[in-house]
C-alpha cells in the first residue's frame, strides 16, 4: 500500500510539474549534397578533379508564453566530410518591439545585405589563389558566426531593419558592430527590394570596414540583382561590382547567371574577375540537380594569368555537377 501510494505522488507531481511547463514546438530540418568539380587551372595543385560532400542538419525549438512572446533557440550543424561542427546555435525574443537574437548567429550584414550570388544556387568553384581579394560583393566576412547580440526592429511597410554588436572578450579592442536595412516595394506587379549593410571592427591602429549596397527586382519568373561592396583594412581597399539573372522555366528548370569584378586599389594590378551559368532541375520534391560553369581570372603583381606557373596568376574554368537533397 505504501509503495502504491508513493507511485500515485510520483505520477501527480509528473502531472503537475508538466501542466506548469509550456510545451515547445519543435521542427528538425536537413540538407545534404555531394558536389563533383572538374577544374582546369594554371596552377598544378589546383588543376583536376574533386569530389565535395557537405551537409546541414537544423534543430528548431519555439514557445509563445502566456504573455505574447515568442521564444525561440536555433542549434545548427555543419558537416564537411569528417569535419562536423556546430556552426550557429542561439536564442531569440521576439514581441511587438521586434526580436532579439542571442548567441552564436550571423550579423545583421547576412540578413540585409544584397549581392548577386543571391540567385545562383551554388557559388563558384573558382577560387582566387590570394585572400586578399574578394571572391563576391557581399559582406567580407566581418565576425561570421562569433558570439554577438542582434536587433531587428519590427518590419513597418516594406521597411525593415536591424544592428549586431559581436563582443570580442575583455581587455580586447576588436569588437563588430553591423547596420543593415532593407526596403521592398511593388512597381506595376514587379518587386523591387534595395538592401544595404555595413560593418566596421574595431582596432588600435587601423579599423576593418565593410559595405554592401544592392537591388532586387521580381517581374514574374524573371529575377536580377544589380550589387557593389567594399571592404577596407590594413593595406586593403577593394571594390567589387556584380550582377545577375535568373529565370524560372516551366519544365522545373531555373537558368542562373552572374558576373563579377574586384580589385584593390593598394595592390598595383592585383584583380579578380568571374562568370558563370547554371541550371537547377528538380528530379522529385527535395531532391534537385545543379549543373554550373564558371570562367574566372585573377592578375597580381607577382604574377598574371597570361604566364603559367607562377604562384598567383591564374586563369581557367570550372564545371560542376551538384545533387542536393533537402528534408
Amino acid at each position: 500500500m505504501r509503495k502504491l501510494l508513493l507511485n500515485s505522488t510520483a505520477i501527480a507531481t509528473v502531472a503537475a510539474l508538466t501542466a506548469s511547463v509550456a510545451v515547445a514546438d519543435v521542427s528538425i530540418s536537413a540538407t545534404s549534397e555531394f558536389k563533383y568539380m572538374s577544374r582546369s587551372s594554371q596552377i598544378a595543385a589546383s588543376d583536376g578533379t574533386t569530389f565535395t560532400p557537405t551537409s546541414e542538419i537544423h534543430f528548431k525549438f519555439s514557445n509563445k508564453t502566456d504573455s505574447g512572446l515568442t521564444v525561440g533557440y536555433v542549434v545548427e550543424m555543419n558537416s564537411d566530410g569528417a569535419d562536423t561542427t556546430i556552426d550557429e546555435s542561439s536564442i531569440s525574443i521576439e514581441g511587438g518591439f521586434g526580436k532579439v537574437v542571442l548567441g552564436h548567429n550571423d550579423g545583421v550584414g547576412d540578413n540585409f545585405g544584397i549581392d548577386e550570388m543571391d540567385l545562383i544556387a551554388e557559388e563558384s568553384g573558382s577560387n582566387a589563389t590570394s585572400t586578399s581579394i574578394d571572391l563576391n560583393s557581399g559582406m567580407n566576412g566581418m565576425s561570421g558566426n562569433d558570439k554577438k547580440i542582434a536587433y531587428f526592429l519590427p518590419a513597418m511597410g516594406g521597411f525593415t531593419a536591424g544592428a549586431s554588436l559581436a563582443d570580442s572578450g575583455t581587455n580586447t579592442g576588436t569588437d563588430t558592430t553591423a547596420y543593415g536595412a532593407n526596403y521592398t516595394m511593388d512597381a506595376g506587379g514587379n518587386t523591387i527590394t534595395i538592401g544595404g549593410a555595413t560593418a566596421t571592427t574595431e582596432a588600435d591602429t587601423t579599423d576593418t570596414d565593410s559595405q554592401n549596397m544592392g537591388v532586387k527586382i521580381v517581374s514574374g519568373n524573371l529575377s536580377m540583382i544589380v550589387s557593389s561592396g567594399t571592404y577596407e583594412a590594413v593595406d586593403e581597399d577593394r571594390s567589387s561590382q556584380g550582377a545577375s539573372v535568373s529565370y524560372k522555366m516551366a519544365n522545373g528548370i531555373t537558368l542562373g547567371a552572374y558576373t563579377f569584378k574586384s580589385e584593390d586599389d593598394l595592390d598595383v594590378a592585383e584583380e579578380y574577375s568571374a562568370s558563370g551559368v547554371e541550371a537547377q532541375y528538380t528530379i522529385a520534391a527535395g531532391l534537385t540537380a545543379v549543373v554550373t560553369v564558371d570562367d574566372y581570372e585573377y592578375t597580381a603583381t607577382t604574377g598574371t594569368a597570361d604566364t603559367a606557373g607562377t604562384s598567383t596568376g591564374d586563369a581557367g574554368t570550372t564545371t560542376s555537377l551538384t545533387i542536393k537533397a533537402s528534408f
